[in-house]
Order: structure tokens, then C-alpha cells, then sequence
């Protein structure tokens, strides 16, 4: 059984009018985007919700929300996705994480948010300014880039913009990126929770909140699943850039 004083101290974090339109407007703006593009969560929900709650259990909250909200988009990404890549990308980040989490209990949470939002800002211009993958992505660059994703998910909860600028910067079709995006996150979030509860950083109380955000999450994936349209591309890609710049900006110490 839930101890009554966990369930209160739940939802008082929410209640509070001024934590609770924050958390909800990140929840359902990070949903919709992530219906249509099979990513953003974390680049969304984080910057937001770290004005309200402390990291780790902003971080907590996001990973326990994710794992339920893109459901409802797994079945389709399943059939469209490279099922064996996702595999790759996900042994690198497993095995990545402990380290990732390291840093999450030792250094400075605002140290890392610095470096994320210049890291992923410089990779965004390179991006932009025209880095491409000509060839088919590679196994070793699967392993990197998915070890990459374990260190940023393990340290400040942002596994997907490694993964992210990876394919968004492939040949591969608009569908099959955001489904390799999609499930991807999908399985970082798992990952995620059990790395946490392994090194004993989960409570009850940001577990609560994130599962008081699934409606909404999930409410608002399934109104982007239903706008998505894989003939615009170059809309998709577009949008990406401006949620991978907006959300680096936005996560500065700066803005807080």
C-alpha cells in the first residue's frame, strides 16, 4: 500500500497553482510533439518543469510519463522502424548509463545543463549547415551515438538528441526516423527508471506526479499521432531544428 503522506506530498507538489499549469502545459506540449515526431519529451518537458520541481524528480516524473504516453504510437513505429538498430543504440545506452548517473550524484545538475544545451546547440548549427549522412549509418556509429545517449540520459535526462541529430541528419524517410526515434525513447525510459531504482534515487512522490501527468501526455501523443503527415518532410524536419534550438536555449540556468 502507498503511504497517505506520500499521496499528500504528491499532490501538493501539483496542487499548487503555480506548479501545476508548468507541469501541465509540458506534459501536453511534449505529448503533442512527440506524437508527430516520435520525439521531444525530454527536450520539452525538462526546461519546463525544472522551474517547479527539483531535477531528480523532474527527471523521474518524465521517465515514468514517457513510458506510457507513446504507446499508443509504438504498434505503427514497430512495423516502420529498424528494430536491429534500436537494439544497437539500446545496449550502448544500458551500458552507458551507470556512468551517466555517476555524474547525475556528483557534479553540479547546472555544470551539465550548461554543457548539454552548448553541445547540443553546436551539433544543431552542424546540422543545419548541412552535416549529412550519405551512407547507410553504421554499427560502430550506432554503438557511439547510443553511448552518448546513456551518458546525457544518465546525467541530465536528455538520452534523445544524440539519437535525434543521428537520424534526423540520415537518408532514411521522414516515417522511419520518427519511428527509430520513437522507439528508442521508448526503451531509454525503461532504461532509465531501472538505472534510478538501482542506485536508489527513486521516491514515490515524483513516481505519483509522473503518473498524474499520463492522461494529458497521452492524450495530447495521440492528437500528434493523428496530425502526422509523412509527405511533409521538410516541415518535420524543420519543427525538429526549432524544438532541438529552443529547448537547449530554454534549459540554460539563465532562464531560471
Amino acid at each position: 500500500a502507498i503511504p497517505m503522506t506520500d499521496i499528500f506530498e504528491a499532490f501538493d507538489a501539483v496542487s499548487d497553482i503555480e506548479r501545476f499549469w508548468p507541469l501541465l502545459a509540458g506534459a501536453g506540449l511534449s505529448g503533442l510533439v512527440r506524437g508527430f515526431s516520435g520525439f521531444g519529451t525530454a527536450m520539452i518537458f525538462i526546461p519546463i518543469a525544472a522551474q517547479v520541481l527539483p531535477p531528480i524528480w523532474v527527471l523521474t516524473a518524465m521517465v515514468v510519463m514517457d513510458i506510457f504516453g507513446p504507446l499508443p504510437a509504438v504498434p505503427q513505429a514497430l512495423r516502420e522502424g529498424q528494430l536491429g538498430d534500436i537494439a544497437r543504440l539500446g545496449l550502448a545506452t544500458l551500458i552507458c548509463l551507470p556512468f551517466g548517473v555517476f555524474v547525475l550524484k556528483t557534479l553540479p545538475f547546472d555544470t551539465f545543463r550548461y554543457g548539454v544545451s552548448i553541445i547540443t546547440l553546436m551539433l544543431l548549427a552542424m546540422l543545419i549547415g548541412g552535416l549529412r549522412q550519405r551512407r547507410p549509418i553504421s554499427r560502430p556509429l550506432l554503438y557511439t551515438t547510443g553511448g552518448i545517449a546513456g551518458m546525457l540520459g544518465g546525467s541530465v535526462g536528455l538520452a534523445g538528441p544524440p539519437v535525434i541529430l543521428l537520424y534526423m541528419s540520415s537518408p532514411l524517410p521522414v516515417a522511419r526516423i520518427r519511428a527509430n526515434t520513437l522507439l528508442f525513447l521508448v526503451l531509454a525510459a525503461f532504461a532509465m527508471l531501472f538505472m534510478f531504482a538501482a542506485n536508489g534515487l527513486l521516491e514515490l512522490t515524483p513516481i505519483l506526479i509522473g503518473l498524474g501527468l499520463v492522461v494529458p501526455y497521452t492524450l495530447a501523443t495521440m492528437i500528434g499521432v493523428a496530425l502526422f503527415d509523412p509527405n511533409r518532410e521538410t516541415l518535420y524536419r524543420r519543427i525538429g531544428y526549432v524544438i532541438i534550438a529552443a529547448s537547449a536555449i530554454i534549459g540554460l540556468p539563465l532562464f531560471d
